[in-house]
């Protein structure tokens, strides 16, 4: 199965769509970019999903696990559904 939606975790809480577009562009054409926010204070949950238009770019961008953005080292792998998760109201 390819694949061409990354995971990109530990994110600084600062960090928004256009830090990752400018970090991540360079391995080829981003197709959406969501960073997670916590829906009552609105502030970063600190992980993001980065869709790219090729998988074959988003294999690419996996060598950006273990770089460092403003201080932390990103975990950047493939997404993977969700199941059976418990969803808070």
């Amino acid at each position: 199965m390819q694949q061409n939606k990354l995971f990109v975790g530990n994110l600084p809480f600062n960090s928004n769509e256009s830090d990752l577009q400018e970090a991540f562009e360079q391995f080829g054409e981003i197709d959406e970019i969501r960073v997670i926010t916590d829906r009552d204070t609105g502030r970063s949950r600190g992980f993001a999903f980065i869709t790219f238009a090729e998988s074959d770019d988003a294999n690419s961008a996996l060598t950006m696990d273990g770089k460092e953005m403003n201080g932390r080292a990103l975990r950047v792998n493939f997404a993977t559904e969700r199941t059976g998760g418990k969803r808070r109201n």
